[in-house]
């Protein structure tokens, strides 16, 4: 076992871990944050994307004890004080989640690509979402949230 301090949503933990346990593992079973998603389980899907000290990253392709001092952001951080994230709201408003199941990894990842870029094209955003499988939405609605939260 190897102990692991992180920052995960504001809140410091320390465990001892199994030196292959994989991020996404922890997060969900040690520490019950279950809206990290695993998919494919080898970085294709993005179902399981979080950010890592502010970088969109997936938590499937990293081992726990990599997040070592590190802060960790998943979906459930997304959320302030019980108000949905603009980006959470307009996912709501655009019908842009039907299941779910790849809602959590795309929120992470397009909180990270809007803070890097603040008014992006249809194009962009298409591109941002190619590393992300949905089998529901068809992808528009999900493209129409984004750019509604970017403004554009």
């Amino acid at each position: 076992m190897i102990p692991i301090e992180v920052t995960v949503n504001g809140r410091r933990h320390r465990e001892e871990v199994e030196p292959r346990l994989l991020l996404s593992d922890f997060l969900r079973h040690t520490l019950g944050l279950t809206g990290t998603h695993v998919g494919c389980e080898h970085g294709v899907c993005g179902a399981c994307t979080v950010r890592l000290d502010g970088v969109a990253v997936r938590s499937c392709l990293l081992l726990a004890v990599q997040a070592d001092g590190a802060e960790v952001q998943t979906v459930e951080g997304l959320a302030r004080d019980g108000e949905l994230s603009p980006l959470q709201a307009a996912f709501g408003e655009r019908h842009a989640l039907q299941c779910g199941f790849c809602t959590p990894g795309i929120l992470m990842a397009a909180t990270d690509f809007l803070e890097r870029n603040r008014a992006p094209t249809k194009k962009e955003i298409e591109d941002m979402l190619s590393g992300h499988l949905c089998r529901c939405t068809g992808y528009e609605p999900i493209v129409e949230a984004i750019a509604s939260a970017a403004g554009v």
